[in-house]
């Protein structure tokens, strides 16, 4: 008795022999093949064009294929037949033992090759068992390359020593690099930007060749050298004995998502109509200068201005003019100050500050002063007006008027009030000492 698995299943067998079918079926039969309801599983066909018609009329499981038809033979009669069914699995059958021909037939399309005459029923049923495992492996095998090759994310599949073995179209679309421009070359060797640093990469690679997933950003080049920001994941794969045999990595460019971050962040730290810092960015940038001041035993100053008869243009003139003006105030304030370090900022309305860091000395804050002072008394041509304004500052200076963010902005913004109290168009320090402009 068979100790055969039960297995149902339908076979179409192409066979113009007759013998060869009895002896086909009887194998089919001791395998412990079956058909649903215990039909005779197999549907026969003695030519290539009634096989073709069977195959379209009800798709079988798998199909037997003898190379030598009355109407086909060969490579061609499994082409053929391939066109038809390109999914279902096909064993070749032949009266040869020729290993270059079940090569070709392999090649062709054939899920496996067995010689007529020279198989036990345990051979054709673990070939057929085999076929149909086979082919579902290379269906699922195609459904995940159709799903990489469909996702909107870069994936490359390279061996362990980088070189690129694959990469979807998303890929090709994101660096310009076609696959056969990158397969055999590395990552960075087709898309290096230099602007990570040789340790940024080691901690990569010490990362992956631990077998750990490495997540990051960094900035890659394309091929017509133009360069974008990358989000890139790279997963060790390794084999059954844990070693790594593949790095598979997902890569997606970010330069939007960048310049809208650093947008917002942009946004979120300046004002909205002279561009300048706002509030915020003075404080931090104040805190830090305070900070480096304190290590270094340093000097700062902090002015804090008020624009003199602003008000007026605003109710003559109007809200659109006085905005005008004020972009213009930001201009010549930020030409005033002598270095990169300082800042220029507006806390609203027409109130200004400027932080002065890494002074030499308190007086290097009476030069800015002058020049701040001298600059907004030039007139300001805003479309048909000729508009003059003056300013008053209040000075206070690091350490002498306060050792904190807070105390010193609020001493700089009393000495201004003094400065108002002088009779404007002048600057006063914190607990100044006269009351001449200037002074």
């Amino acid at each position: 008795m068979s100790t055969a698995i039960q297995q149902r299943i339908s076979i179409l067998v192409i066979e113009d022999d007759a013998g060869d079918l009895g002896l086909i079926r009887a194998h089919v039969r001791l395998a412990g093949l079956r058909c649903i309801g215990d039909k005779d599983p197999v549907t026969w066909v003695p030519t290539l064009a009634e096989g073709v018609a069977a195959a379209t009329a009800s798709r079988p499981d798998v199909v037997l294929l003898d190379l030598s038809l009355p109407d086909s033979a060969g490579l061609a009669t499994v082409q053929a037949m391939r066109r038809v069914i390109p999914d279902v699995p096909i064993i070749v059958l032949t009266g040869r033992d020729d290993h270059q021909l079940a090569e070709a037939a392999l090649r062709a399309g054939a899920q496996d090759y067995l010689v007529k005459g020279q198989f036990e029923h345990d051979a054709l049923g673990r070939a057929i068992r085999h076929a149909l495992v086979r082919q579902r492996l290379e269906s699922r095998l195609r459904l995940f390359e159709a799903a990489l090759n469909s996702a909107a994310n870069g994936i490359v599949i390279t061996d362990v020593n980088a070189a690129i073995e694959w990469a979807n179209p998303a890929f090709t679309a994101m660096t310009g690099r076609t696959l056969a421009e990158a397969v055999g070359r590395t990552p960075g060797e087709v898309l290096k930007s230099g602007r990570q640093d040789a340790a940024f990469y080691q901690r990569m690679w010490a990362t992956i060749l631990a077998g750990q997933v490495w997540s990051g950003e960094l900035v890659n080049r394309r091929k017509d050298g133009s360069v974008y920001d990358e989000a890139l994941t790279i997963s060790p794969v390794t084999d059954m004995n844990g070693r790594i045999q593949h790095f598979v990595a997902i890569k997606q460019d970010i330069s939007e998502r960048k310049v809208t971050e650093e947008r917002v962040q942009h946004l979120a730290h300046h004002d909205q109509l002279t561009d300048l810092p706002n509030r915020a960015l003075l404080s931090d940038r104040l805190a830090q200068a305070v900070a480096q001041a304190r290590r270094d035993r340093g000097t700062l100053a902090l002015m804090f201005l008020d624009l003199d008869q602003f008000k007026p243009v605003n109710d003559t003139l109007g809200h659109d003019v006085g905005d005008l003006l004020l972009k213009e105030v930001a201009l010549r304030l930020q030409s005033c100050v002598p270095r990169e370090s300082d800042t220029v900022s507006r806390l609203g309305g027409d109130e200004f500050v400027i932080l002065l860091a890494q002074m030499d000395k308190a007086a290097d804050a009476v030069v800015v002063a002058g020049k701040i002072l001298a600059a907004l008394q030039r007139p300001f041509a805003i479309g048909p007006h000729e508009i003059g304004i003056s300013a008053s500052l209040g000075i206070a200076v690091y350490p002498q008027h306060g050792e904190d963010v807070n105390r010193l902005l609020k001493n700089a913004d009393t000495a201004m009030y003094h400065a108002k109290k002088a009779g404007r168009n002048c600057y006063r320090f914190f607990r100044a000492l006269t009351d001449q402009a200037g002074g």
